[in-house]
Parts: C-alpha cells; sequence; structure tokens
C-alpha cells in the first residue's frame, strides 16, 4: 500500500506564499456558477448560501438580490467560457477555419459527460421575466458570439455575415440541448451542419476547412 506517514511540513524558507482564502463574494459566485448550473436558476437563497458558507445577510449586502448573484455569476464566467470556445490562434485561421474550429469545440464539451447543457442557453429558457437581469447577460454573450461569427463569415466571403452569423449561433444554440436531450454528445453533427451552412452562404472555396 506504500508509506502513509505523512510527509514533514516544508520549512518557512521554501514554503510557497500562502493562496488567500476566497473572498465572502468570490464564494457566493463560485456557489451560485455551481448550482445554477447543476440544480438549475430555482434554486433557493438557503441553499445557495449554505454552499458558500455565507450568511444570506451577507448575500443580500453583496448583491441585493438571487437575481442580481445569478447575473453577477454568469457575467464573470463569460471569459473564461469563450475562452473554451474561441481558438487561441484564432488570429492565424482563416474566417472559415475559425468557424469550424468553435464547432469542433463545441462538440467536444457536450461529449464530456458532465456537461448540461450551455448555461446561458439554460438561463434564458429558464427564466420568463424580460426584465430579469441575467437576461442582458445572456444576451451580451449571444452578442459577442454573434460578431465572432459575423467577422469569421465575412473573413470567409460569406454573401451575407451578418445573417450567416445568425444561422451560426442559432446552430450553437442547438447543440447543447441536443445533447441534453439524447443523454449524449452530437459527433459531428454541429460540424457538418456549419460546413453546410457556410458553403450554401457562399464562403470561398479556399477558405473552407476541407480544403
Amino acid at each position: 500500500m506504500g508509506d502513509m506517514t505523512p510527509p514533514a511540513a516544508p520549512s518557512s524558507a521554501s514554503a510557497p506564499p500562502t493562496r488567500e482564502a476566497p473572498s465572502t463574494r468570490e464564494r457566493l459566485l463560485d456557489a451560485a456558477a455551481l448550482l445554477f448550473y447543476t440544480v438549475g436558476v430555482h434554486v433557493g437563497v438557503d441553499a445557495l448560501c449554505q454552499a458558500a458558507g455565507v450568511s444570506k445577510k451577507s448575500m443580500y449586502q453583496l448583491f441585493g438580490s438571487k437575481d442580481e448573484l445569478l447575473a453577477a455569476a454568469l457575467r464573470r464566467s463569460i471569459p473564461g467560457f469563450l475562452a473554451k470556445l474561441i481558438p487561441e490562434n484564432a488570429d492565424s485561421l482563416s474566417g472559415s477555419e475559425r468557424i469550424m474550429s468553435l464547432f469542433e469545440r463545441v462538440e467536444g464539451l457536450v461529449a464530456d459527460p458532465d456537461f448540461q447543457g450551455c448555461a446561458y442557453v439554460s438561463v434564458a429558457t429558464g427564466i420568463k421575466a424580460p426584465d430579469h437581469p441575467a437576461r442582458q447577460v445572456v444576451l451580451d454573450f449571444h452578442d459577442t458570439l454573434t460578431e465572432y461569427f459575423r467577422a469569421a463569415a465575412e473573413d470567409a466571403g460569406a454573401a451575407d455575415p451578418l445573417l450567416l452569423a445568425h444561422q451560426l449561433t442559432m446552430i450553437y444554440d442547438g447543440v447543447g440541448p441536443r445533447a441534453v436531450v439524447h443523454g449524449g454528445p452530437t459527433p459531428g453533427l454541429a460540424v457538418e451542419t456549419a460546413r453546410t451552412m457556410l458553403k450554401t452562404a457562399g464562403a470561398r472555396a479556399h477558405d473552407a476547412a476541407d480544403a
């Protein structure tokens, strides 16, 4: 089984700097991100505060309401999630390659056994109030994604880059729910659908991913 004796504590001279404990705000945002994704937008305040290890008073002092906490948690997650979708070398890729690479990454995300849908799509479908603060965050995410598609489609020579961008955003929105409904990945489906849309939109042949 091996030696179970705990290793000696490192000396103060060699010990790495102590990482600061997460703030109350960070703990609430972490708990909200997890529970809103795994449980849903209707998770209760008591459960959120218990998971974060903070009082309800602290939550209301920091965010004002559960709705504002949800919006803040979603907004904080956008840069990290976009980094999972957009390739690091995007600037060196052609327009069609940027689009195809994103959908390849999406297919990889939905193949994860822990995948439970896109958080932004889930929130949009779970919230009915049009003035809910999280809805604006969802719109901001979609606007960013659509603009990525529009710029790439323009570089690819699409006849109507904005129209294609909206169509590709709709494809993106449908991948997660399809994977959740069928309880599994969508091998190649999103990628091939995007490829078809590029060809239909008149993307330059030399700019297509299969060129």
